[in-house]
């Protein structure tokens, strides 16, 4: 059998309705910003593999770290043992994060750092002998799909299943261009009205919603307003850490500093699953205590994997280092100018850029469907031109890796204008 039929065969993939949807395609190598399938096809990967590989695929330096690592120390047991690469990464990470972070507890993914970071928050009223039981989150948020960080998302194909067993959560608007007030007052209602444990969000875009974009400064105010009222922040850098803005994390634009960060993703240049939730010094000693029952009773057998810690570590160096930080004013200085060009397009409602990040959506009423026609003939007509792009409703979006090159670069954009066109003469659009 070849790959696409084992697939077929044996495989359950994430997202995905088996019966109508397309045959998976068999990936056998990646090098760089290019991906090639088992047929021998190339494909540009225009969204770093959602998001998680911004160095590059068969990244040398950081398989050379994996091996070393592994011909040293691959794993180890992390409940009553610590190691060098764990330590190492720690210290890394409170070096270049917001100042008010003081200790990481590592996990496996996206998903797992909120939910550590949600059921933190919980037990820390708890520790202090108070019961908060309401989280607030963005309306169209997505934190992930274990149940609390999915409890904490907002898109309804996602959750609409499990809503009778999720926490409460009360949404207010995303705080974008002329919605700003609306979601300064929501918040202050809502944290008059409950028991508010934290207030979560995904600092400056809100990747999965099609890369809705805010401004720095009506976040700062969304967190003063929970700092003045006791509600905890955590921000959910999964998406936006590690360079996706321009700059290290979506949080260096900020004046105020959350009170816990999740991280993950592009942590180990796209090699081994490893994430981080963070804390200030305040919360964690809610949980020191001589009473173990106020300890964090939450584990993962590979929590801390010394592989993936020292992978990350090479990681922080190569994003530090001067070539790749010119890449990422250098592409998005070219996502300006293209979002420029598409911002004439009749077809387009409007572009946004930040970092590394362009979006526009098209001229065609918002239905919702997460997976609707227009989205579905985009992806094919993507695929079938050599490009991974994974369009939102009726949002294009380009999240390259970082070492992408300029050519390479050139043609998404022309393949993006190309489909607009094949939409356009099918009267989709």
């Amino acid at each position: 059998m070849t790959l696409s039929e084992k697939d077929q065969r044996y495989l359950w993939h994430a997202y995905t309705q088996h019966k109508t949807s397309d045959t998976p395609i068999a990936i056998v190598k990646g090098k760089d910003a290019l991906l090639w399938d088992e047929n021998g096809n190339t494909y540009i990967d225009a969204i770093a593999s959602w998001w998680v590989n911004p160095y590059g695929h068969s990244n040398e330096r950081l398989a050379r770290k994996a091996y070393e690592q592994l011909t040293s120390l691959e794993h180890v047991l992390f409940g009553g043992f610590t190691h060098q690469p764990a330590c190492d990464l720690a210290e890394a990470l409170l070096k270049i994060l917001p100042k008010n972070q003081s200790k990481v507890f590592f996990s496996d993914n996206g998903s797992t750092a909120v939910e550590v970071a949600v059921k933190i928050a919980l037990q820390y009223y708890y520790n202090h002998g108070e019961k908060r039981t309401t989280f607030i989150a963005f309306e169209e948020a997505f934190h992930g799909d274990t149940f609390a960080a999915m409890a904490v998302s907002g898109i309804s194909l996602y959750t609409t299943a499990f809503q009778d067993q999720l926490l409460k959560v009360v949404r207010i608007p995303i705080p974008e261009k002329g919605q700003e007030e609306a979601c300064k007052q929501r918040l202050l209602e809502v944290i008059a009205q409950e028991k508010c444990a934290a207030f979560i969000f995904e600092p400056l875009v809100l990747g999965a919603a099609g890369m809705r974009m805010y401004a720095p400064e009506v976040l700062d105010e969304l967190i003063q307003i929970c700092r003045e009222h006791q509600v905890l922040t955590i921000a959910d850098e999964v998406m936006t850490g590690f360079g996706k803005t321009g700059k290290t994390f979506a949080c260096d634009y900020l004046k105020q500093m959350p009170d816990m960060i999740c991280l993950s993703k592009a942590l180990t240049g796209g090699t081994i699953p490893l994430s981080a939730t963070t804390t200030t010094e305040a919360i964690y000693e809610a949980f020191y205590s001589d009473d173990i029952s106020k300890a964090l009773f939450h584990g993962h057998t590979f929590m801390a994997n010394p592989t993936g810690c020292a992978i990350a570590l090479e990681s922080l160096k190569i994003l530090a280092e001067e070539e790749m930080q010119a890449n990422l004013k250098r592409i998005h200085a070219r996502h300006v100018t293209f979002a420029d060009k598409m911002d004439k397009h009749p077809k387009v409602a409007r572009t946004r850029t930040l970092g590394v990040i362009v979006a526009l959506d098209l001229k065609v009423p918002d239905t919702g469907e997460y997976y609707g026609a227009i989205r579905n003939e985009l992806y094919r007509f993507y695929i079938s031109h050599g490009v991974i792009l994974r369009p939102v409703y009726h949002t294009i979006y380009i999240l390259p890796p970082y070492i992408i090159t300029d050519k390479q670069l050139d043609r998404v954009y022309q393949v993006v204008e190309e489909s607009i066109a094949y939409l356009s003469q099918k009267g989709l659009i």
